[in-house]
């Protein structure tokens, strides 16, 4: 009678293992394309990522670089003050997307631009993602608005 609770006990723990191990595996499967990382364009510069890798590139938009396409693409320059990385996008661009405003782009970079899926642009006066806000204090070119609260 011994041996056969020491025999279940060892076939349940077993059991629960394999299913903890499966279980995390199916999460990071499920959860590989929702994971995007940041890269600033000096960062490109240094060092292109692959063409399939999906990543978000942030910055300020380059003055005197934003070209409106016959069709729904538009063009431009993403800085951070180092480096400039041409962006290309085709849709509608949010309202509040204007040269030397920042943005965060969504997308892949191909041929040496970055094919953007998806273009966020800041929401108000002193807002701007604390990633692009980290690259531009790195570079040492990042200036808060007027009245703007520190996001740190």
């Amino acid at each position: 009678m011994r041996g056969l609770k020491k025999k279940r006990r060892i076939q349940v723990i077993a059991l629960a293992v394999v299913a903890l191990v499966a279980s995390t595996a199916l999460i990071g499967y499920a959860m590989r394309d929702g994971i995007n990382f940041f890269r600033s364009p000096s960062q490109i510069a240094e060092g292109p990522p692959a063409p399939t890798e999906v990543f978000r590139i942030g910055g300020l938009v380059e003055a005197g670089t934003l070209v409106r396409g016959r069709g729904e693409t538009i063009t431009f320059n993403v800085t951070d003050g180092a480096a400039s990385v041409p962006v290309a996008y085709t849709g509608v661009l949010p309202d509040l997307f204007g040269e030397g405003e920042g943005m965060v782009g969504t997308g892949s970079y191909v041929d040496g631009t970055f094919r953007a899926t998806e273009i966020l642009a800041k929401h108000d006066e002193s807002y701007m993602p604390k990633e692009v806000i980290d690259s531009l204090k790195e570079q040492g070119t990042y200036q808060p608005p007027d009245g703007a609260m520190s996001m740190n």
